[in-house]
């Protein structure tokens, strides 16, 4: 009875660390197209080279690394301000959380019962940038992420042991972000400003958390947009971005998207 206990004991032990693996793996974007293929378009043959489109990452005691440093310690800063937890936010990157994430710049909640379509869109598209559109050179130069480099932990732990041996270079986070930024401000032109805005931030919350350097994130947008660039070639993509648009031109012809409220004003950039 009492190797019975142990064993049952065991197995929730064992059942529990497994979901909170997946879950953690989930939020980091890290995913198998076999299993999660509703988060893709393409096939990682459809896919512009990452090792071939990006140089190598900076060298430690490079010049390049020195600004990569840099901008790791402005990073831990921000973690004591209030950007600090929007990093910690923008470190959910499944379909929902990046809905979550652009729904404010994108003047609608997003999600699958107010914008089926537009959801829809962006969640098979979600494994396509995060994955696919920087995979080969995360795998080809298995970058040592700056968590593990300076051996300063991360504002977002529980995500630690799902990425620890992932490569940090290019960004995967940051690719979903602008990747999905660009495509949103496709559908909503009027809200590109903020959109864009959004996507931006989302890349440069990595660098706050401590997962990413500054040129992991630099040359995650450079993978996203090349990898938009090859969606828009994609049957099912553009099927997919049509509903969405006519989606979108419904909710706004009945009022329900809010307008922008970008004004630029050079004067207030000095």
């Amino acid at each position: 009875m009492k190797n019975y206990l142990f064993f049952a004991a065991f197995m929730i032990a064992a059942t529990n660390v497994m979901a909170q693996d997946a879950a953690s793996k989930a939020r980091a974007g890290v995913y198998d197209r076999s299993t999660t293929p509703q988060y893709f378009f393409l096939e990682e043959k459809d896919v512009p080279s990452s090792v071939y489109l990006l140089p190598p990452p900076p060298e430690p005691g490079s010049a390049k690394f020195a600004v990569d440093e840099g901008r790791f310690n402005w990073g831990r800063f921000q973690r004591l301000r209030p950007r600090g937890k929007q990093a910690i936010s923008d470190a959910d990157v499944t379909p929902k959380g990046v809905a979550v994430s652009f729904s404010e710049a994108f003047g609608i909640e997003l999600n699958e019962e107010n914008t089926p379509e537009i959801y829809k869109l962006m969640s098979n598209m979600n494994g396509d940038a995060g994955v696919l559109s920087g995979g080969q050179a995360k795998v080809y130069y298995q970058r040592m992420r700056p968590f593990v480099y300076f051996g300063i932990g991360t504002s977002v732990p529980e995500d630690e042991a799902a990425l620890v041996n992932n490569g940090s270079y290019p960004s995967g986070h940051t690719a979903i972000g602008w990747a999905t930024a660009l495509v949103l401000a496709e559908i909503n032109v009027d809200r590109q400003n903020e959109i864009l805005k959004r996507g931006y931030e989302m890349g440069e919350s990595r660098v706050i958390a401590g997962y990413h350097y500054q040129s992991d994130v630099d040359n995650g947008r450079i993978v996203a947009a090349a990898l938009v660039a090859r969606l828009h070639a994609d049957e099912g993509f553009q099927k997919q971005l049509e509903k969405a648009k006519k989606e979108f031109a419904k909710l706004k012809k009945e009022g329900k998207i809010a307008p922008s409220i970008f004004s630029f004003n050079p004067a207030e950039m000095n």
